[in-house]
């Protein structure tokens, strides 16, 4: 037999004793996650903020969830990061085809690379994110799909291939992480964005030394134009590629 306290002598609690739920979700019921629309927010508060500052809990706060709603989609903050990479990289393959498709295998191979680097230019702290991520979905290996079939219809071997794409992979992302990091702005909590590669700090060290062949170059190391420093490196792979036997006919 119930008590009177636990029974129909039982009262409800006032009003004030409740708490509101999470702005965005149901009253008494948590907010439901879309994985997709959730890789969206993490990009925006990425955009707004920086890597540093996207964490699990502010992007539940943002799309109206507890944090722990998250991690039934996103097992880790790296799973989480591994999904935002391959949403960076939509469009990247079609994007390569369209601007070098009527070139030479090394003009096709060349376009995949900067599409690459103009799609993690345009997140900040895009290439960042992308770095050691190791994404499985359709854009990830569309891109992969594309440098390996413009090596191998050139008549390169499967290995040269594989290794290939290694090497452009590897080489467009190094840059862009320095790039990125070069033209960081500064945070919100006043720290300097951008000082490793401040031209003033460069040349003043340079000149206090004895370095007359970096003091030769300097005007070139000190200019900042990421996008020259991209293409000759890039023309250095596509040239390296050339050098190698001469592949088999396509």
């Amino acid at each position: 037999m119930s008590s009177p306290s636990s029974a129909e002598g039982a009262t409800s609690p006032p009003p004030s004793a409740s708490t509101s739920p999470p702005a965005g979700a149901t009253r008494g019921r948590p907010a439901r996650l879309d994985p997709s629309r959730t890789v969206e927010t993490a990009l925006r508060l990425l955009d707004e903020s920086g890597l540093d500052a996207l964490t699990m809990r502010r992007l539940a706060e943002a799309e109206g969830a507890r944090a722990g709603a998250l991690y039934r989609y996103f097992a880790t903050k790296q799973e989480l990061l591994t999904a935002m990479a391959e949403r960076m990289l939509a469009g990247v393959a079609a994007d390569a085809a369209a601007s070098g498709g009527a070139g030479d295998w090394g003009e096709r191979l060349a376009a995949l690379a900067r599409a690459m680097r103009t799609a993690l230019l345009a997140r900040r702290d895009g290439a960042r994110v992308y770095a050691g991520t190791h994404s499985t979905g359709p854009n990830t290996l569309g891109f992969a799909e594309g440098v390996t079939e413009v090596l191998r219809e050139a008549g390169f071997g499967d290995e040269t291939a594989a290794r290939a794409l290694m090497a452009v992979s590897a080489f467009t992302l190094g840059h862009t992480l320095e790039e990125q990091a070069a033209l960081e702005p500064a945070g919100a909590d006043g720290s300097e964005g951008g000082a490793p590669a401040d031209p003033e700090r460069l040349s003043g060290a340079v000149a206090s030394g004895p370095y007359p062949h970096l003091s030769a170059a300097l005007p070139t190391l000190a200019e900042g134009d990421f996008t020259a420093h991209f293409e000759f490196g890039l023309r250095l792979l596509v040239a390296g590629l050339r050098s190698l036997e001469h592949p088999r006919p396509a």
